[in-house]
């Protein structure tokens, strides 16, 4: 395995990477046999750099996403953001390092059923300390950018597939996250409403420097973004 087939060299290479992974592994025991879904896998993203991550599925996309974000541990190699190695940290700091500098949005929403779109989307700024009146009127400015002050009030239950997107959507941006991790993030959302997220993340890349690392099927929102890598054999290639 050369270098060249593990990963594209990162837009900037004159700055610390926001997010690094150095010889990556996640070996799965299936019975008498191990299942290795991620094989030493070395990747570097930039402050304000965008990189879709593609492949087929089983190929492991959603394990590089969960090790990206602190929710899985490596069998092998490191995961480092902002420059910490994530599978060092205990829970209580690993807790509140994503809550300071990571943006998680997944394929299901997770929102919480027993509060409004507002609450959801505040929810994270008031784990960190902040007053509940500052975290929702932050919680409220983000719902406008996605579309949706005018449901700020509307439960879970009472909102659509690709009304929900945009709340967890929303929730992951309220903190300002360094690094912003998406698994189809448009995948329910209409192309107006698509558009205008892509419109946000390009703002957030380059006036934020939030670097995103986005998974997704669909080439269009793959050809969006800043690099394009292949997830196949445990290994990301230049696609």
């Amino acid at each position: 395995m050369t270098p060249e087939q593990n990963v594209a060299a990162p837009r900037a290479a004159t700055s610390e990477p926001m997010l690094e992974c150095r010889r990556l592994s996640r070996v799965y025991s299936e019975g008498p046999q191990d299942l290795t879904v991620l094989d030493q896998l070395e990747l570097k993203v930039h402050a304000g750099e965008r990189v879709a991550v593609v492949g087929s599925s089983g190929s492991g996309k959603t394990t590089l996403l969960n090790l990206l974000g602190g929710l899985d541990e490596p069998t092998a190699g490191e995961v480092r953001v902002a420059d910490k190695v994530l599978h060092t940290m205990g829970n209580a700091e690993l807790g509140r390092f994503r809550n300071h500098h990571i943006g998680f949005v997944y394929q299901f929403h997770h929102l919480l059923a027993e509060f409004s779109a507002v609450e959801n989307v505040a929810l994270p700024l008031i784990i960190r300390g902040s007053r509940k009146k500052a975290a929702e009127e932050r919680a409220l400015a983000l719902l406008s950018k996605v579309g949706m002050a005018p449901r700020a009030d509307h439960k879970p239950g009472e909102l659509s597939g690709g009304e929900r997107q945009r709340v967890a959507i929303a929730r992951a941006l309220v903190t300002d996250p360094s690094l912003m991790l998406m698994d189809e993030p448009t995948g329910n959302l209409d192309q107006t409403t698509a558009a205008g997220i892509l419109a946000l993340m390009d703002e957030l890349a380059t006036t934020a420097r939030c670097a995103f690392v986005i998974v997704t099927h669909d080439p269009g929102l793959a050809a969006h973004q800043d690099r394009v890598l292949r997830l196949d054999g445990g290994c990301l290639h230049s696609a």
